[in-house]
C-alpha cells in the first residue's frame, strides 16, 4: 500500500515537558489508523502537529511525499487535510448548514473584492460550495436538522456536525480527535457506521483517536500507541493488542478481536 503520511521523529517539547518523543510511524492511504494510549499520552499533541496547530521541536511530517511542516494550518487543509476537534468548535447560534458553509471557508477563491465585481464567477463558485455541503449533510443525514441552531441540538448531533465540518473540506486525510466521546452505545455504532463509510464510500483515510478499545480494535487496520509521549506499540491490531509493552502500559490485558 502507498503511504499517505509518514512521521519521521517527531518530538515537541513545552519548556522543560516534553510531550511527544521520538516518534515515528506512517498511514497508508485508504485506511482507519488510529491513535490510542492512556489520557496525557500525547494523542491530540500528535494531531496538533499534524494539522499544523503546534510545530514539533524536532523531526518531520510527510504527506504524499512532502515535508508539510513549513506550512501552515490553513495551506494544510487545501492540500486535502482536514481536522474534527474533541472539543466542539462551531458556532452555536448559527444553523447546521451555515456551520458546514463556514468549514469550506479556506477553499473560497473568490474574495469579497472579486466577490462584488465578478459576481457571475464568485455566484457559480458558491453554488460548487453548497453541492459539497449538501453532499455532506446527505451523508451525514443531517436533512431534518439543517436549519437548526447547532446550541440547540443534543450532544451526539454537534459531535456529528463537527465531523461533518471538516468532511466540507472535502479531505483526502481527516483527523477524527474522539468523535464518540459522550455518546451512547446506538450512538456510537452510528458513528463507526459513518467512519467506515467515509473510507469506503469517500475513499477517505481516516486517523482517529478514541477511548472505546473494542471500537478502535474493531475499525482500525493499523494503530500506534504513545504512553507519555513515547511511542509503546505501532503494527495491526493484532500485533498491538499481543505487545507485551502495550499490555503493561494501557491494556491491562489481551483483548479479544
Amino acid at each position: 500500500m502507498n503511504k499517505i503520511m509518514e512521521i519521521k521523529n517527531i518530538s515537541l517539547q513545552f519548556g522543560g515537558v516534553k510531550a511527544l518523543n521520538d516518534v515515528s510511524f506512517h498511514i497508508n492511504e485508504g485506511e482507519i489508523f488510529s491513535i490510542i494510549g492512556p489520557n496525557g499520552a500525547g494523542k491530540t499533541s500528535m494531531l496538533n502537529c499534524i494539522s499544523g496547530l503546534y510545530k514539533p521541536s524536532e523531526g518531520e511530517i510527510h504527506y504524499k511525499g512532502k515535508n508539510i511542516l513549513p506550512m501552515k494550518p490553513h495551506q494544510r487543509t487545501k492540500l486535502g487535510i482536514a481536522r474534527a476537534f474533541q472539543n466542539i468548535a462551531l458556532f452555536g447560534s448559527m444553523s447546521v448548514l451555515d456551520n458546514l458553509k463556514l468549514g469550506r471557508h479556506t477553499l473560497m477563491k473568490s474574495g469579497f473584492i472579486k466577490s462584488g465585481i465578478y459576481w457571475g464567477a464568485a455566484e457559480k463558485e458558491e453554488v460548487q460550495h453548497r453541492r459539497k455541503v449538501e453532499e455532506v449533510i446527505d451523508f451525514l443525514q443531517l436533512q431534518d436538522i439543517r436549519h437548526t441552531p447547532v446550541d440547540k441540538l443534543p450532544y451526539g448531533l454537534q459531535k456529528r456536525v463537527e465531523v461533518g465540518r471538516a468532511l466540507a473540506l472535502d479531505p483526502e486525510l481527516i483527523l477524527l480527535d474522539e468523535p464518540m466521546a459522550g455518546m451512547n452505545a446506538s450512538e456510537k455504532e452510528e458513528m463507526s457506521r459513518f467512519i467506515l463509510d467515509m473510507l469506503e464510500l469517500k475513499n477517505i483515510t481516516v486517523v482517529l483517536i478514541e477511548h472505546d478499545l473494542e471500537v478502535v480494535m474493531g475499525l482500525s487496520n493499523h494503530l500506534v500507541v504513545l504512553d507519555f509521549g513515547k511511542q509503546i506499540g505501532f503494527g495491526t491490531p493484532k500485533e498491538v493488542q499481543q505487545n507485551p509493552d502495550v499490555i503493561k502500559a494501557y491494556i491491562g490485558e489481551e483483548l479479544t478481536i
